[in-house]
């Protein structure tokens, strides 16, 4: 008598950044589709991993936490070993890096997917080209879960994170934020690039404005936000609280939780629209087309003025906005939306 195995799993590489780890859930979902009974991975940081206990349809996380400027030989040794034990059928390779490949290469997973980047000829066993004619990052990741050369559909997936209602109120409980009716916005001050965030002085006037509306502001991020959210606070008034720390899932939660999120162009923006928290993005020197979420906004803001270089963005990407300053954005043109928001219009 025979039995029907089940379908080698696939891994996925992806990018160390939470706003691209995130997005990466659009492949997921993609690979998904085309087989349900698939396995599918995904190596992850120990930043990271926490995002995978909330994606839908992903097993598992490899956690390994690589130097992004090294390439320690004895670490991607260690790691395809871990990769070998899974006996994965195919690897997607979302960086265009030679590091990127090199565990799943010395794994032996037969079918290694990537865009040739770096001449990694001998690396890659499924080479894709044509990644500098797609114009958005996302355009580029999904594209790798299509057989080759299939026509890139109209619109993708858009990321999904699932936070269940209970594990919200434990993680209430256990903080002693207690559900007392009050609306509840979270501001992220962070981002990767100082020239993305917007002033503290800005977010501290916002809380003291949405303090004397009766709401509760709280402050999320991880270590590096904790003085941005001491200053915050300290402007802010009583009704805001730090919640920053090293534990993303703390970020999860509480943007789970939140009424509203107010974020820079940051991870965590991606991280508030894929739960499907009310959003206000505030953008400057990036293009909102490249990279807001997949996900429906409540608002996107940019600095007002110079709408040709809005357009011009379209098609130079970030060099079109540069010169753009965060700062522009009005508090007011926060606090309207945000206000909007918590009204029940978008």
């Amino acid at each position: 008598m025979t039995t029907d195995q089940p379908p080698a799993p696939i891994l996925i590489v992806p990018y160390v950044w939470i706003g691209d780890f995130v997005r990466c859930h659009s492949v997921v979902r993609l690979l998904h589709a085309q087989d349900p009974a698939r396995p599918i991975d995904i190596v992850s940081s120990s930043l990271c991993a926490p995002l995978v206990d909330y994606m839908p349809g992903l097993r598992k996380a490899i956690v390994c936490d690589l130097p992004r400027r090294s390439m320690p030989v004895p670490l991607y040794r260690a790691l395809a070993g871990r990769l070998k034990d899974e006996h994965y059928a195919q690897a997607i390779m979302l960086p265009r890096t030679w590091k990127s490949a090199l565990a799943p290469y010395l794994a032996g997973i037969p079918l290694r997917t990537g865009f040739l980047g770096e001449f990694r000829y001998r690396l890659l066993s499924d080479i894709r080209y044509g990644e500098r004619a797609l114009p958005r990052n996302i355009d580029r990741m999904a594209a790798l879960a299509l057989p080759p050369n299939k026509p890139l559909p109209s619109q993708w997936p858009a990321p999904e994170l699932r936070v269940p209602e209970d594990q919200i109120a434990a993680w209430r409980s256990a903080r002693q934020l207690p559900d007392d009716g009050r609306p509840i916005v979270a501001l992220a001050p962070g981002a990767t690039q100082k020239t993305r965030t917007w002033p503290t002085e800005h977010h501290a006037r916002l809380a003291r404005e949405l303090a004397k509306d009766g709401i509760v502001v709280w402050i999320v991020g991880g270590p590096n936000e904790t003085p941005l959210a001491a200053e915050i606070a300290a402007g802010g008034g009583g009704a805001v609280r730090d919640l920053t720390g090293n534990d993303l899932r703390n970020a999860v939660l509480a943007l789970a939780a939140a009424d509203a999120a107010v974020t820079n162009d940051s991870g965590l923006m991606h991280v508030a629209a894929a739960i499907g928290t009310p959003t206000i993005a505030i953008f400057g020197p990036t293009s909102p087309w490249h990279w807001a979420p997949l996900n429906p906004v409540a608002a996107i803001l940019e600095p007002p003025g110079d709408e040709a270089a809005k357009e011009r963005a379209r098609t130079q990407g970030n060099d079109a906005v540069a010169h753009r300053n965060t700062a522009d954005v009005a508090v007011e043109m926060v606090l309207e939306a945000t206000r909007r928001v918590l009204a029940g219009k978008s």
